[in-house]
């Protein structure tokens, strides 16, 4: 709809103005009642009084007309422009270069490209959504890290100090948590440890454990996907303990996250919820906080891709312990 962003009246005000006048008020009376000048009811009246019937019937006549102007006896030619818009798309230059080489001003330039669309370069398509879910949990377990910062105490969102000794003081150096995680593809059952490094040794032995927490749950591990880092494609140990379990291991692609996006998905949410959504004293304290966050993710948050239910459920489900 067609209406300008600083306008008094929108189409119905229009309209009651007007009808206002019909009725037997004059334009000042009538200004005055919807507050706006008598210059503005004079134009709505005399636009209402011009409409057509088509007009009046659909209500285009209340819309704001197009301020563009009939003639534009200076606008630049066909010709030159087509040269412009050809030399945009050949060497795909900015309005600068392109303006050097055809001989017109740079703002001109860009007029022309921006009246043809040409001012911006065309966003890449984006891929459709290729959603999918593994029919019973220990199909498939994601793995992932993600690292924190570690912290003596509060920065200057808590203490709201920005002066220079706040930030001396908030820039020791002390290391990362190394946040590993393992999500279950059809639960979303997740298991998170916070560990010192992401080195192969620990890679193995955080694996270990959550294949524990899951047995502990019922689930019996049949595969997992992990990106390409070198902690679990060059991994000798990590390859071991999956060969002696029967479970095939998957990689991603290179550069396509989005393939091992639902442990991508988690670790925001958790970043949101525990890692930044909360205000420490240190590093740990909010590592302490982190168990407690994950027993209420698995048990008590509802989860809105698994019908806002806690994961907890769906292992419970399958395993017939809810009939």
């Amino acid at each position: 709809m067609q209406i300008h962003g600083r306008a008094k009246l929108g189409p119905a005000g229009r309209l009651a103005l007007t009808q206002a006048i019909e009725d037997g008020m004059t334009l000042k009376q009538a200004a005055a009642c919807f507050n706006v000048s008598p210059a503005t009811a004079h134009r709505w009246w005399h636009r209402r009084l011009e409409a057509s019937e088509l007009e009046l019937e659909s209500g285009a006549w209340l819309l704001d007309r197009s301020s563009r102007p009939h003639r534009s006896p200076r606008l630049l030619d066909a010709a030159s422009q087509q040269r412009i818009c050809e030399a945009r798309c050949h060497t795909g230059w900015g309005p600068r270069l392109v303006a050097g080489v055809t001989g017109h001003p740079h703002s001109t330039v860009w007029k022309v490209l921006h009246r043809h669309g040409l001012s911006r370069r065309p966003r890449a398509p984006k891929e459709a959504a290729n959603r999918y879910e593994w029919p019973c949990p220990g199909d498939l377990l994601h793995i992932d890290v993600k690292s924190y910062a570690r912290f003596d105490q509060p920065g200057h969102a808590v203490t709201r100090d920005r002066t220079r000794r706040g930030a001396r003081l908030t820039q020791r150096k002390l290391g990362y948590d190394y946040a590993h995680a393992a999500v279950d593809d059809r639960s979303r059952l997740a298991y998170v440890e916070l560990l010192e490094d992401e080195r192969a040794e620990t890679v193995t032995a955080f694996l270990q454990r959550a294949l524990a927490f899951y047995s502990r749950h019922g689930i019996q591990v049949r595969r997992i996907l992990t990106d390409n880092h070198w902690s679990y494609t060059k991994n000798l140990t990590l390859a071991a303990l999956l060969h002696r379990r029967g479970i095939k291991h998957r990689t991603i692609k290179p550069y396509r996250a989005r393939t091992n996006g639902k442990v991508e998905r988690f670790h925001q949410t958790m970043a949101r919820e525990w890692g930044y959504g909360l205000s420490y004293r240190s590093s740990t304290h909010r590592a302490r906080a982190l168990p407690h966050w994950l027993e209420h993710y698995n048990t008590s948050r509802p989860h809105s891709a698994i019908g806002d239910r806690p994961p907890i459920t769906r292992v419970h489900d399958l395993r017939g312990q809810d009939s």
